[in-house]
């Protein structure tokens, strides 16, 4: 995925920043997720129970009390943007709103301060430990196989994704424009741009929530920022023949050196100074939505989760190597929005997940990493109950929808609270896979929830964000290193 020259400087950036580190441990967590996943209320979620000693019994170092405090510090990358943990908390405490997705890679330090479990450490005395937490866009994470194919390759792909059943009313105008043209045919930028805006356009409908598609690369063509309107960021797949040379006029040929410009200007620097620098890894994923949508989503899931999987550099180096590269030797794959189910059905939540990543481990040959499943709600919007439907007492969720969303017609204002029976997850995931159109489940009853209203103790004082086992995330990916 890289040449010699990319891995001698990943290599001097990683001695450098071991060395300016040797007496201030440091542990560099990468924060991504797919589409609609909710990557930044879980990072806000995990800041704010960690500087606030949030409840979580099964994160080891808190429920001991061996946590002194936890504070926020300057990042130490100047040239990355800070993630605004203020603003963000502010919105979903405050204004009991969402905040909205970042579309850049953002930073933040958090210092904890700690005791060792171990009584021999303690003679040493107090540890500390700084997690840099990288925040980026799962779409940029989807990019980085593209390191290792050609234009050729490329297109093939996303051409045959594009023609799936499940893609074919968004990929309509793109293919029609496709149709009849012949890549060796002398480029026009005009033509270059609509059909460059055609491929946008479909990448951009499939990421809707209707449809729940996963595998959407080039990502930044979703996101562009100051690329918009680039040469390497105006490109499209061609139906172009492998080994096939060009005409050096020709439309394909443009594509192939813009697609090449593509990979040299924004995935290689994205992961020569972000990702190959990640110690841990938390991937958020939205199974539910995927579920909703139907198996052709749910292979597509699957697919994502494969493709994500042979990005990783994952493993232990030894204590020499540890000092000229970073490996990711634990990640978390996460099923978010675990609050829109009754813990009834978390369990099989949990065994889709891990269906879907057993599936995906195959698929991409990885290995050489801790690897974990589960689901999860960064921030818990409902409560549980059970009402009575006949003879039969259904299990429920209790929550404020957010203004807007209906349920059987009816459409809320923000402000009134209702129960909402969400549906059954299947005993058996393999269910969820089969078949082309909609699923042989029945669909779930999704609503978007209000945050809550934090609640206060006898004394006045504020409680943390609740959660569903947040705390069991951050002692998969921290808990060794507060031992």
């Amino acid at each position: 995925m890289t040449s010699i020259a990319d891995e001698a400087r990943i290599a001097i950036d990683t001695l450098r920043e071991r060395t300016g580190t040797l007496f201030h441990p440091t542990l560099r967590l990468g924060v991504t997720g797919l589409s609609r996943s909710g990557k930044t209320v879980f990072i806000t979620a995990l800041v704010h129970n960690l500087l606030h000693g949030g409840r979580l019994p099964l994160f080891d170092a808190q429920a001991g009390h061996r946590i002194a405090r936890a504070y926020l510090e300057e990042q130490p990358d100047e040239a990355v943007p800070r993630f605004q943990y203020e603003d963000h908390i502010r919105t979903i405490l405050d204004e009991r709103l969402w905040p909205a997705s970042t579309r850049a890679v953002s930073e933040l330090r958090l210092t904890i301060d700690y005791e060792s479990a171990s009584g021999w450490s303690r003679l040493f005395g107090s540890g500390r430990l700084s997690l840099d937490i990288v925040d980026y866009p799962g779409e940029w994470l989807l990019d980085l196989p593209l390191m290792e194919k050609d234009f050729a390759t490329f297109s093939a792909e996303a051409l045959e994704r594009a023609r799936l059943p499940a893609r074919t009313a968004e990929a309509a105008p793109f293919l029609a424009l496709l149709s009849g043209l012949d890549p060796a045919a002398d480029a026009d930028e005009t033509f270059a741009q609509r059909l460059h805006a055609a491929f946008t356009g479909y990448l951009e409908a499939c990421r809707q929530d209707r449809t729940a598609l996963s595998t959407l690369p080039p990502g930044r063509f979703l996101m562009p920022g100051d690329l918009e309107g680039s040469p390497a960021l105006t490109f499209a797949p061609l139906p172009v023949e492998r080994g096939r040379t060009y005409p050096r006029r020709s439309i394909a040929t443009l594509f192939q050196r813009r697609y090449e410009g593509y990979k040299s200007v924004v995935v290689k620097p994205f992961f020569r100074d972000h990702f190959a620098r990640l110690d841990r890894q938390i991937l958020l994923v939205d199974v539910l939505q995927a579920i909703n949508a139907g198996p052709a989503a749910v292979r597509d899931l699957e697919e994502a989760l494969a493709d994500v999987l042979t990005t990783f550099r994952p493993g232990r180096t030894s204590w020499l190597g540890s000092w000229l590269s970073h490996r990711i030797d634990r990640i978390l794959i996460a099923a978010t929005k675990a609050d829109h189910l009754h813990r009834e059905s978390h369990p099989r939540l949990d065994a889709v997940v891990r269906r879907l990543l057993d599936a995906a481990i195959r698929r991409a040959k990885f290995s050489g990493a801790k690897i974990d499943t589960l689901a999860l709600a960064s921030v818990r919007a409902t409560r549980e109950a059970t009402v009575d439907h006949g003879d039969e007492a259904l299990p429920v969720i209790v929550g404020t929808p957010l203004a807007g969303e209906t349920i059987a017609g009816e459409r809320f204002d923000g402000r009134t609270e209702t129960a909402v029976f969400p549906g059954d997850l299947p005993a058996d995931p393999d269910r969820l896979f089969r078949g082309n159109g909609t699923s042989e489940v029945h669909p779930l009853t999704f609503v978007r929830f209000k945050p809550p209203r934090l609640e206060r103790t006898a004394e006045g004082l504020t409680l943390s964000l609740p959660h569903i086992r947040l705390d069991r995330a951050l002692e998969f990916l921290l808990g060794d290193r507060l031992a």
